[in-house]
C-alpha cells in the first residue's frame, strides 16, 4: 500500500507550531531582562547602603548619624541668637529665661557637635539654612508681646520636631560618639521645651496642628572641612549657668 501524504497544517512546523514558538521566544526575551535588573537592583541597593555607612573607630557611621550631627550644628547656628533676642527684648522674666537656656544650651552643645564632627570627620556648615533665617528675621521684627508669642512659638515648634529625631537617633545609631551628642541634645531639647512651655505663650493646638503636618527638610550642608567650623559662641556680656531642666520659670507678669 502506497503511505498516505501527510495532512496539511499538522506537525511541528505547521503555522500553529510556528505562531506558539514565537510567542514564547518573545515571552522569554521580555522576562529575561526583567530577571537580570532585577538581580542588579539589588547589587545596586546593597553597594549604595555599604556606601552610606563607613567604618570609624566609633562604630559604623550612618548617613542619619552624619545628617544629625549636621543638624545640631544647624539648631545652635540660630537658637543661639534667638536666645539672645529673647534676653534683651522679652516682656517677662519668664521669656527672658527661655532666651538664657538658649544660649546656655546651644553654646555646649554646639562645642560638643563641632568635637564629634572632627572626631568622625562630618562637615558643618557655618550658617543656618534658609527656614532658620527666616525665624530669626521674623524674630527680629517683632516687639513686645507679639514677640514672647512668636519666640515662644517657633521655638516650641522647632524643638517639638528634633525631639523626634533624636530619640531616632538614640535608639539606632551604632557609632558611641554619636549615642553621647543624641543624649546631650535629648536633655538640652527636652529642658528648651519646658522652659518655653512654661512662658506661658505656647498654643498648643496650633503647635499640635503644625507638628503633624510634614516638616521641612534640613537642606544638604555645603562640603567644608569640620574643622573649619567656627564657634557658636553668646555676644560678649553677662553668662548665665543653665539650670536644672526641672527648674520652673517665673510666672508672667500681667504687664504688656
Amino acid at each position: 500500500m502506497r503511505p498516505r501524504p501527510p495532512i496539511k497544517g499538522r506537525g511541528v512546523f505547521s503555522g500553529t507550531g510556528l505562531i506558539i514558538a514565537a510567542l514564547a521566544a518573545t515571552a522569554a526575551a521580555l522576562l529575561f531582562p526583567l530577571w537580570s535588573y532585577a538581580g542588579r537592583q539589588d547589587a545596586v541597593s546593597a553597594n549604595v547602603l555599604s556606601a552610606q555607612t563607613v567604618t570609624t573607630p566609633y562604630g559604623p557611621l550612618s548617613a542619619q548619624d552624619r545628617d544629625f550631627v549636621t543638624k545640631v550644628r544647624l539648631a545652635g547656628l540660630w537658637e543661639l541668637p534667638a536666645g539672645e533676642l529673647a534676653e534683651r527684648r522679652g516682656t517677662t522674666p519668664a521669656v527672658r529665661t527661655a532666651g538664657q537656656h538658649l544660649v546656655d544650651g546651644h553654646t555646649s552643645l554646639d562645642a560638643h557637635a563641632r568635637t564629634v564632627a572632627t572626631q568622625l570627620g562630618v562637615p558643618l556648615p557655618n550658617q543656618p539654612n534658609a527656614q532658620q533665617k527666616q525665624w530669626l528675621a521674623s524674630l527680629d521684627a517683632a516687639r513686645g508681646q507679639d514677640f514672647d508669642r512668636r519666640f515662644a512659638g517657633i521655638l516650641r515648634l522647632a524643638h517639638g520636631r528634633v525631639f523626634s529625631l533624636v530619640a531616632q537617633v538614640r535608639a539606632g545609631t551604632q557609632n558611641s560618639l554619636v549615642r553621647d551628642l543624641a543624649d546631650d541634645a535629648n536633655t538640652t531639647v527636652l529642658d528648651h521645651i519646658k522652659i518655653l512651655e512654661a512662658t506661658g505663650y505656647v498654643d498648643f493646638a496650633t503647635l499640635s496642628r503644625e507638628l503633624a503636618a510634614s516638616a521641612t527638610p534640613v537642606p544638604s550642608p555645603p562640603v567644608v572641612d569640620p574643622g573649619s567650623a567656627v564657634p557658636v559662641t553668646p555676644s560678649p556680656g553677662e553668662t548665665y549657668a543653665l539650670p536644672p531642666a526641672t527648674t520652673s520659670a517665673p510666672p508672667r507678669s500681667s504687664g504688656p
